[in-house]
């Protein structure tokens, strides 16, 4: 492990304020800052930065903790690694009598980096070779897909040859090992223990983080007869396909304004190669709420360019809500009279592919496009269920000026009064509204009494003994002198506490300060939901203007006396009954 001494250092140098802000819009709101959170959907933010305490914490999904819980969730890393990483940004050098960060870890990030950059080297090299197969690949990105070789180079564009360890047996000359080939999905082991190129015959595309990073690759078939036409890396050590975006380490420069989504590699390459160098695409999967909220870092629009087909329209409507569901704007193109972007510029040019992206629809519109090719609005019953539904849509939108909009284009698309509309949408709205506040207000009761509580579950069992054992663990973490006053006299244990989770936490802090931990760090122990909630309890304990040493003494005779009346509850024969009472007048004489 790294000393203590390194990590105070790397907390200390570490403003969670700006470190934070560069993955998150921040606003100031009195002595803290909000915004969106960054691990969950949401279009309000809930998402707050305590400055004082160093600390963060999310009101919606329960997340929270310090500068090395923020980058364990936003970078995917585990502690040695988050630790790395911020001492990398603030100048700080773990020198080796730090001890080695990874004795009990297989693989290495940066060395897998580098492998998957030699891994890119050489096909690239095959790519350019001098051999008929190399020339049939290159062929395929000139010739078929109009490729220059400029936008070659820049894609870093690939051809695995058509063997079964030209890959491998050049990584293994470059020093690395069976099982980082096969961890990095480069190689794969056969069922008799030997060892093959995992990709074969294909053009390659190397996927790139924003980092500049190469994590993974995707492949294509050379040929009509060799399955799967399309081949990805599986997840890797340092890849998870459902967390990246294809070409958004190009794409980020230019992109504050709107990104173009795109369903493929080579319709992001066909866009940059046209001058749209902000398109992306995601990586052989559906788009998920955490590439959405890696897009909503870097622009304040999404425009969804999938596909005209059946299946590319069927994900460009899943698209558009998870997308929505960050607060980015969304739009959508559907090229007319062809199958994808790419098809389209080679067929009527970059200039009327711009004027297509020009009219993108806003989200309302193509949902209502959809649902009016669907239904005969000279049917009156196809017309009635066309205007609920659209109604419905409308109702969903929060901005009554948006609505008044939306109104007008469906009175003018239906022949239905406009005035007709607005009041079904509003009756719409009170009708959810009603069922908001009856569901929120269960919520509130469950939550208050503690009931579906997944870090503390023992919670709902006893919460006024809860809330004691939260006060003590909050003046413990956040006071020097309170844990000397505990820990040193002794005046509380384990068995004080009545719920597993806060046990936990105050063994925790005990043994912390018994080994001479002055500052306890949560993330080598802790979950991100179980620090968020300690971090919770921390901070509306700091911002109480009593945390004196009345406060704690209140609070440790308080969960005495209620956990003995819960004990009492508990007794049900003479000898428990007679043992408690003579435990309770120890405790009394004792105090």
């Amino acid at each position: 492990m790294i000393s203590k001494e390194t990590i105070e250092e790397i907390l200390a140098r570490t403003d969670i304020e700006p470190l934070i802000s560069s993955y998150v819009n921040l606003k100031r709101a009195g002595d803290t800052y909000k915004g969106l959170c960054p691990f969950h959907s949401e279009k309000s933010p809930s998402f707050t930065v305590y400055p004082r305490t160093s600390s963060f914490y999310c009101f919606g999904c329960g997340i929270g903790g310090d500068a090395v819980t923020f980058i364990k969730q936003m970078e995917h890393l585990d502690y040695p690694d988050a630790l790395e990483f911020l001492a990398k940004r603030a100048g700080i050098t773990i020198v080796d009598n730090d001890k080695p960060l990874r004795e009990e870890k297989k693989f290495n990030r940066d060395r897998m980096f580098k492998m998957n950059a030699d891994a890119a080297n050489f096909f690239h090299r095959c790519l350019m070779a001098n051999t008929d197969a190399a020339k049939s690949a290159l062929s395929y990105f000139t010739e078929k897909r109009g490729l220059s070789l400029s936008t070659i180079r820049h894609f870093g564009l690939g051809y695995a040859p058509d063997t079964f360890d030209s890959l491998l047996n050049y990584m293994r000359s470059k020093g690395y090992s069976y099982d980082e080939l096969v961890a990095g999905f480069l190689c794969g082991k056969s069922e008799k223990g030997k060892y093959y190129d995992a990709f074969r015959n294909r053009v390659m595309f190397p996927i790139i983080d924003v980092s500049g990073n190469v994590i993974a690759f995707g492949g294509r078939a050379m040929d009509n007869e060799t399955k799967p036409k399309y081949k990805n890396s599986s997840d890797t050590p340092v890849y998870k396909k459902t967390r990246h975006v294809y070409a958004l380490n190009f794409a980020r420069h230019t992109c504050s304004e709107q990104l173009i989504l795109c369903e493929g590699y080579m319709d992001v390459i066909a866009l940059h190669a046209a001058g749209f160098t902000n398109a992306i695409a995601t990586l052989g999967t559906a788009i998920t709420s955490d590439q959405a909220r890696l897009m909503s870092r870097y622009t304040k629009k999404v425009v969804i360019c999938y596909d005209s087909d059946e299946a590319g329209q069927k994900a460009a409507n899943k698209a558009l809500k998870v997308i929505g569901d960050t607060g980015l704007d969304v739009g959508v193109i559907v090229v007319p009279g062809s199958k994808d972007p790419d098809e389209y510029i080679k067929t009527f040019g970059k200039e009327k592919f711009a004027e297509v992206l020009e009219g993108a629809k806003i989200e309302f519109e193509y949902k209502m496009d959809n649902i009016l090719a669907k239904f005969d609005l000279n049917l009156p019953q196809d017309r009635v269920k066309v205007v609920a539904m659209l109604e419905n849509e409308i109702s969903r939108v929060y901005s009554e000026a948006e609505r008044e909009v939306y109104v007008q284009l469906v009175s003018k698309a239906t022949g239905i009064e406009a005035k007709s509309i607005k009041a079904d949408v509003e009756r719409i709205i009170q009708k959810n509204k009603r069922s908001y506040k009856a569901t929120e207000g269960l919520k509130a009761r469950q939550s208050a009494a503690g009931y579906a509580d997944k870090v503390n579950p023992d919670f709902a069992k006893a919460p006024a003994i809860a809330r004691h054992e939260e006060t003590i663990l909050a003046l413990l973490l956040l006071f020097a002198e309170h844990r000397k006053t505990v820990f040193e006299k002794a005046i509380l244990t384990e068995d004080n506490f009545f719920t597993e989770f806060n046990k936990k936490v105050f063994n925790y802090v005990k043994d912390a300060y018994t080994g001479g931990d002055v500052f306890p760090n949560l993330n080598e122990t802790f979950t991100p939901e179980e620090i968020g909630r300690i971090t919770k309890i921390k901070n509306e304990r700091m911002a109480l203007a009593n945390n004196g040493d009345d406060v704690l003494f209140e609070s440790i005779n308080a969960l005495k006396s209620s956990m003995e009346k819960k004990n009492a509850e508990g007794a049900t024969t003479f000898d428990q009954l007679a043992e408690l009472i003579k435990k309770m007048r120890s405790d009394s004489s004792g105090s």
